[in-house]
């Protein structure tokens, strides 16, 4: 099973990462906010990864961690 880490600090809420997910397990986290003022990603179901890893790749700020 994968482990996704989101590291919210680092996150701009770019959206990148939700829109590759093949699972649609990510979205936006509307009710909190970092350091920076966004709002950032999370995972809504971790059972549900595969550990493409599609959403590391495409976070141009190397938010997301992803562990097989």
């Amino acid at each position: 099973m994968a482990r996704v880490t989101f590291i919210s600090e680092k996150c701009k809420g770019c959206e990148l990462c939700v829109s590759v997910c093949p699972r649609r397990i990510i979205r936006i986290n509307e009710q909190s906010l970092n350091e920076k003022g966004y709002h950032p990603a999370e995972i809504t179901d971790m059972t549900g990864c595969i550990g493409c890893a599609f959403c590391a790749v495409i976070c141009p700020d190397c938010a997301i961690v992803v562990e097989k």
